[in-house]
């Protein structure tokens, strides 16, 4: 019986094995999302991918490692009084979270080897796996980029390389949802080709909104301006606020008030394109595009329902995680719906 079912679907166990990733790269960027909110992420002061996988199981272990972190400026300025037991609560934090990421590496390349040896995978989905092993790769080097800035001047990691961390993360996890949801074998719904287009700048905007939120945590814009509509009481906060450094650029970044604030208008202009594109499927069809098109509109509602919900009461560490999920799940959302879309021209 099972060879059967193999035979009448083959790449259903690739599909099931390429969610399963993606539900382990899911998970990882939220645990990443506990270790930032919790501190932890500098605990860990060495990149050792081999011999990093065995945590400290001895007392003068522990010692070892908690004397490596009291060298670092984030326990000399911020966390001085901390007691060993301090310390290991970060640690297991940061190292969960590394070992979540050895884990995806092995969960991707040792099935990837069996269906490549069976001949289930063809040589084109061979090369784009493999590129996506190879960007997880990257992705581990830059994480160790991310926690090297915050060792040596820094109390913390740089909100730059943070950002490009949890968004190489969220390309990866979409790029295996793509994969994925492609091997399905069924024909692509047929859209307008406007209506693909406003698709795509959908999960762009959503790429960009993580980006953002990225650097909405680590710079702590959300324990700032909690309330909403109004920010500083009001709507559009004074250009002389908002743009106050020089270069410019870096009020984007380094700003708090810029930061969410931009972070909000963003977030507008996301729920209007995602609005739209449901009202143009729901018009124009088919009928399983404008369906995931509505379903895609309610998460984005949600999710900026979750947003202002986690402003207004501060950013607690549960309702940031929670809200963190969300974009996640937003993101996946997208990403399907897209890829599942095909299009064509307008008739005349």
């Amino acid at each position: 019986m099972s060879q059967i079912s193999l035979t009448r679907d083959p790449m259903r166990p690739v599909r099931t094995w390429l969610w399963c990733v993606a539900a382990l790269v899911a998970v990882t960027v939220i645990v990443g999302g506990a270790t930032r909110l919790t501190g932890s992420g500098l605990s860990i002061t060495e990149w050792r991918p081999v011999t990093g996988i065995i945590p400290p199981l001895t007392t003068a272990d522990w010692l070892l490692e908690f004397d490596k972190y009291r060298q670092i400026p984030q326990f000399l300025v911020l966390n001085p009084d901390m007691t060993l037991g301090g310390f290991q609560f970060i640690y297991w934090w940061e190292w969960s979270h590394r070992m979540l990421g050895r884990l995806i590496g092995l969960a991707f390349i040792v099935p990837f080897g069996i269906f490549w040896a069976r001949g289930v995978i063809d040589r084109a989905l061979a090369w784009k796996l493999g590129g996506l092993f190879v960007l997880g790769g990257i992705q581990g080097t830059i994480g160790w980029w991310m926690v090297a800035s915050g060792l040596a001047e820094r109390t913390d990691v740089s909100q730059y390389r943070l950002a490009i961390h949890l968004t190489v993360a969220c390309i990866i996890l979409s790029a295996i949802v793509a994969v994925a949801v492609s091997l399905r074998g069924r024909t692509p719904d047929m859209v307008l080709r406007r209506t693909r287009a406003i698709a795509i700048a959908v999960l762009v905007l959503v790429f960009v909104q993580i980006f953002l939120g990225a650097l909405v945590a680590k710079t702590s814009a959300g324990l700032t301006f909690n309330t909403w509509p109004l920010m500083d009481g009001r709507i559009i906060p004074p250009f002389e606020q908002l743009l106050p450094m020089q270069p410019l650029w870096t009020n984007f970044f380094e700003n708090v008030m810029t930061v969410q604030f931009t972070h909000r208008m963003v977030a507008y202009l996301l729920f209007a394109v995602a609005l739209i594109h449901a009202l143009d499927l729901h018009r124009t069809g088919p009928v399983p595009a404008a369906q995931r098109a509505i379903t895609l509109f309610a998460l984005v509602t949600g999710q900026a329902a979750l947003g202002v919900i986690t402003l207004l009461w501060i950013s607690p560490l549960w309702l940031s995680l929670l809200h963190q999920a969300g974009a996640v799940l937003v993101l996946v959302a997208a990403t399907s719906h897209v890829t599942q879309m095909s299009a064509q021209a307008a008739k005349p």
